[in-house]
């Protein structure tokens, strides 16, 4: 049973940060979707997503496919009935929304190509079935506030039937059997709290001197908390990271750095982004209001039905010392950042400048950046990512301060 992630029209709630990636490659806990697939159909997960996305994250058609909405979380439940589809069936939800087809090979063929997301009210089914409860990501926000409930259940597997490694003596544990420590990490006089929520350390992670952790909390492999970090759960850093300072209930998806003191909060930080020094963001209005966040749908700003709701910035983006984002902000790929006040509540993909002023960040000069932000972690900025970033400049021109 080949299985086919596609991207619905839920990437589009979604951008930016499935600007640059397929929906099921987003962090949902310690893991992405589609890892989360994985541990249910081992070695038989791809994702299909756009065509100017596919040459990075490539899709494997079989004679046998179940394609399945790359926002779903898997269960016992969504997986029985994915499994259960016969050929040319699909299983719909309660507004019968398509959430999975059963099909051949010539059917996924001929789907295969799209620019924006798949649609496939087009189809012409056997059977029908469905389902009326099941969890997924459907905006951005829903990745830092469903991250405590994700988290435990990837902890729960990951560590079943597992040994932690040791806790040196110098740290401080409340709750320790609720802690694990992977092979090769490094936790020093530190206070580890996991009595709120478990506490993961991946492979070759470091948590330095002084920290402060209270869970759910993770730290993906060869990341590092740095000196005197103060970390309130739920929150969510991925592999390759290194993040300092005063974090609450915040993801970042991996490859991104906030190394010195600031505060972040409800907040989702993209791929290779660098938050400077002293980067702070709002997450509460002054008045309690609820938040609104830039909807590329609406091509306007949305309710998020929710209090607390900081900073969503997308891959590439970077921001200098002491910079400011107001409550519920949403930047977008490849913006470089500076100045004084706050920054206004939607900068659009390819913007640079000040709060005075911002102007387009010419494509070649934005990607001599990423060349060297990359090459810094050991990854070439390979022909498919350009085209696929040029993709995105084309295309979000429109939104763009020239």
């Amino acid at each position: 049973m080949n299985i086919i992630l596609f991207d619905s029209f839920t990437r589009m709630h979604l951008l930016p940060l499935t600007f640059t990636r397929p929906v099921a490659e987003l962090r949902a806990g310690i893991t992405t979707i589609s890892e989360k697939w994985q541990r249910w159909f081992p070695n038989s997960v791809s994702c299909l997503a756009p065509d100017y996305i596919k040459p990075v994250f490539p899709v494997n058609v079989a004679a046998d496919n179940i394609l399945v909405d790359g926002s779903i979380i898997p269960d016992q439940q969504i997986v029985s009935a994915i499994q259960q589809l016969k050929d040319n069936s699909v299983l719909t939800d309660a507004d019968n929304n398509i959430l999975a087809a059963r099909l051949s090979e010539s059917q996924v063929q001929s789907l295969i190509s799209f620019p924006e997301y798949l649609d496939l009210r087009s189809l012409k089914p056997q059977s029908i079935e469905s389902v009326k409860t099941f969890s997924a990501i459907t905006h951005p926000w829903n990745i830092f506030s469903m991250a405590g409930e994700l988290l435990t259940d990837d902890f729960g597997f990951l560590t079943k039937g597992c040994k932690s490694a040791p806790l040196p003596a110098s740290n401080r544990c409340v709750n320790p059997e609720n802690i694990f420590i992977e092979e090769g990490a490094t936790v020093e006089f530190s206070i580890l709290n996991a009595s709120a929520g478990p506490i993961y350390i991946g492979k070759e992670a470091e948590v330095m001197e002084n920290c402060v952790v209270r869970g759910p909390f993770s730290l993906g492999e060869h990341s590092t908390l740095k000196m005197s970090s103060k970390i309130y759960g739920p929150t969510i850093i991925g592999p390759h990271c290194k993040v300092g300072g005063e974090v609450n209930n915040s993801v970042f998806l991996g490859f991104s750095n906030k190394a010195h003191d600031g505060f972040l909060g409800n907040s989702v930080i993209g791929e290779w982004c660098n938050l400077g020094a002293d980067t702070n963001n709002s997450n509460l209005k002054n008045t309690y209001e609820e938040v609104k966040l830039w909807s590329y749908v609406k091509k306007g700003f949305t309710t998020t039905g929710l209090q607390f709701c900081g900073l969503v910035m997308g891959d590439h983006t970077k921001c200098s010392i002491n910079t400011m984002f107001n409550t519920g902000t949403v930047t977008g790929v490849s913006c470089n950042l500076y100045g004084d006040g706050f920054h206004r509540n939607f900068i659009p993909s390819f913007s640079w400048g000040s709060t005075a002023k911002l102007t387009a960040f010419q494509f070649d000069k934005a990607m001599l950046v990423a060349e060297r932000v990359m090459a810094r972690r050991g990854i070439q900025l390979t022909d498919s990512v350009i085209n696929m970033l040029n993709h995105i400049y084309i295309h979000t021109e429109e939104w763009q301060t020239k």
